[in-house]
């Protein structure tokens, strides 16, 4: 057993026996890990506060190699308490969390996924679009699920500005020019198609402002959401969430 430090982020936490959790933490250090944290439900339990959704900390750990990892205590804790106190933010958030879990398996050391979730969850607390902030983060970790399309230029003459759309026959985006060689091409929007290829190779941490109209952000869901289905295949219960968040999202709206 190592005892160890590391920053890491709550996945998700689930009672066990009486007073005890499982707790799953994406560690910097020491990649996923799941934890037994016994006593948790009694008082004064300095942990009890510690395990909440949505909350970043250093973890002072005991690790095994295998099997359940123990639990010591925390510090430098982070809530994320714009997402805690918002279902639509967690909603998008949980799906981020979730989507990191099954992008890697347990114990992997992969300290810039790790980076790259912390940085959207707290760019999303601090009020940036989650909807866009969430669709950087599916486009750039695809590769995590051993996808690579090519976005950057049309994957037969190498053009890199104008417009573009999606062939799964080439693997990657074709230019105006050779559109005519998949007729099984996306049809995506051209705008969406453009803001795809951006996300793509952007460095979120240098970004100031997002502002994309609806209409554009429909069409760039489907578009992932057709790049997931054909090459990734997970159905995660947060995803079919967020997507029923559009249809009765207006109605949790206060009145003018």
């Amino acid at each position: 057993m190592q005892l160890a430090e590391s920053r890491g982020l709550i996945l998700f936490s689930r009672d066990y026996k009486e007073k005890d959790k499982l707790v799953k933490i994406f560690t910097e250090s020491a990649g996923k890990q799941m934890f037994y944290v016994k006593g948790v439900h009694k008082k004064n339990n300095p942990l009890t506060s510690v395990l909440q959704n949505f909350t970043e900390a250093t973890f002072i750990m005991n690790l095994k190699s295998d099997g359940l990892s123990f639990l010591n205590g925390a510090k430098e804790i982070k809530p994320l308490t714009v997402i805690q106190q918002d279902i639509f933010l967690a909603g998008y958030s949980t799906y981020l969390l979730n989507l990191a879990d099954a992008a890697i398996e347990d114990r992997v050391y992969d300290p810039h996924l790790y980076q790259f979730l912390s940085l959207c969850l707290n760019l999303i607390n601090e009020g940036y679009d989650a909807e866009i902030i969430t669709n950087i983060f599916e486009v750039q970790i695809l590769q995590r699920f051993g996808v690579a399309p090519i976005f950057d230029h049309c994957v037969i003459c190498g053009q890199t500005t104008g417009r573009f759309d999606y062939s799964s026959k080439y693997g990657g985006v074709l230019c105006t020019e050779h559109f005519s060689n998949d007729d099984h091409r996306y049809h995506a929007d051209p705008a969406a198609m453009h803001f795809i290829r951006l996300f793509h190779g952007i460095d979120l941490s240098k970004v100031k402002t997002i502002n994309i109209n609806s209409q554009v952000k429909k069409e760039i869901r489907r578009v992932i959401d057709q790049l997931y289905e054909e090459y990734v295949g997970i159905h995660l219960k947060s995803k079919r969430f967020i997507d029923d968040m559009h249809n009765w999202q207006n109605l949790m709206k206060p009145e003018a």
